[in-house]
């Protein structure tokens, strides 16, 4: 099969595309003839060489995919090649064909094109399991998301209005902030322009929003824990900011009775993607096949041109995700 490959770590141009071989499946995998991949931050991470691979992961980028199966194992259950699919994966989806383990499969949809399909499993593995399993959000809570115009943040925002939440968002642009605005956020901060501590404290009647996603890390900590309310949860998913390393306030954050925990969905033991996997299909799924959350895509591009994805991905500007295709 092709595959996208890296010369060496580096910025994009190290991306090509070529043969190699496809790993041999075990009783438990299926194969999937790929139709679309979809590009997250870890990919462009891996590439530059910051990201180490995990035990056992195919060292192809690539951690979510759409497509058809191609081949089932003798262990595996529920499942029938030509089946239209989207699975979360440790690796290997720039490529024409992945195998992956059968419990990290999900139904393409109702009423969801197959291609778009493919920016779906990560972004709601990363909801789902860090704002309902781990931060509880429901009804009548306030969410703030930062980063609002990003696959999670397109993905999270939906979600949250789909379960009665109110939802404050940060976005750089106004354009940004329009197509937020028209996903369903109900406060809108340009963090180039708007202190979002006050915004929210603002839009919360001074209280602060129940539960923060954060994508930027250690810059944001301190402001993100002003602007949290009493008990509530902070979630670090990411850490885009300047500098790892930030003071915590713990006698704010204990005057609030406040959580902070730091996930990342790629390096979870086996089990427990597994049960994410299966809370996202009967909790998220009958969400999308209502149509009260739809798959947000900036572009699609050739796996011939992962570069070019990389390259949109890196410079902030796509809202949404960012497909490539073989």
């Amino acid at each position: 099969m092709r595959a996208v490959t890296i010369s060496h770590p580096g910025d994009p141009s190290v991306l090509g595309w070529g043969e190699t071989e496809l790993p041999t499946p075990t009783p438990t995998d299926v194969v999937i003839r790929v139709a679309a991949a979809g590009i997250n931050n870890a990919d462009l991470l891996q590439r530059q060489g910051h990201y180490p691979v995990p035990a056992g992961a195919s060292p192809i980028l690539g951690l979510e995919v759409s497509g058809e199966i191609s081949w089932v194992g003798a262990d595996v259950s529920g499942w029938s090649v030509g089946d239209r699919v989207c699975a979360l994966l440790s690796g290997g989806g720039y490529a024409e064909e992945v195998v992956v383990p059968g419990d990290m499969l999900l139904p393409v949809p109702t009423g969801v094109d197959l291609i778009e399909a493919a920016g779906l499993p990560e972004a709601a593995g990363t909801v789902y399991s860090n704002l309902a399993m781990n931060a509880r959000l429901g009804d009548g809570m306030t969410l703030l998301v930062h980063g609002g115009a990003s696959g999670i943040g397109t993905f999270a925002i939906q979600w949250a209005k789909a379960i009665g939440a109110t939802v404050v968002t940060t976005a750089g642009s106004a354009r940004k902030l329009d197509r937020v605005s028209a996903l369903g956020a109900d406060t809108l901060v340009n963090y180039r322009e708007q202190d979002f501590v006050a915004e929210t404290l603002a839009a919360t009647g001074g209280r602060g929003a129940e539960v923060i996603l954060d994508i930027v890390g250690a810059d944001y900590l301190d402001r993100n824990i002003r602007a949290l309310a009493p008990d509530g949860h902070l979630v670090v998913i990411g850490s885009t900011g300047g500098s790892p390393d930030a003071p915590l306030n713990i006698g704010l954050l204990m005057s609030k009775r406040g959580s902070v925990t730091s996930t990342s969905l790629r390096s979870r033991p086996h089990t427990q993607k597994a049960a994410i996997i299966r809370e996202v299909r009967q909790n998220v799924w009958p969400l999308i096949e209502a149509g009260r959350i739809v798959p947000v895509i900036d572009s699609i591009f050739s796996m011939a041109d992962a570069s070019e994805g990389h390259r949109l991905l890196a410079a902030g500007g796509a809202v949404g995700k960012v497909l490539l295709t073989p």
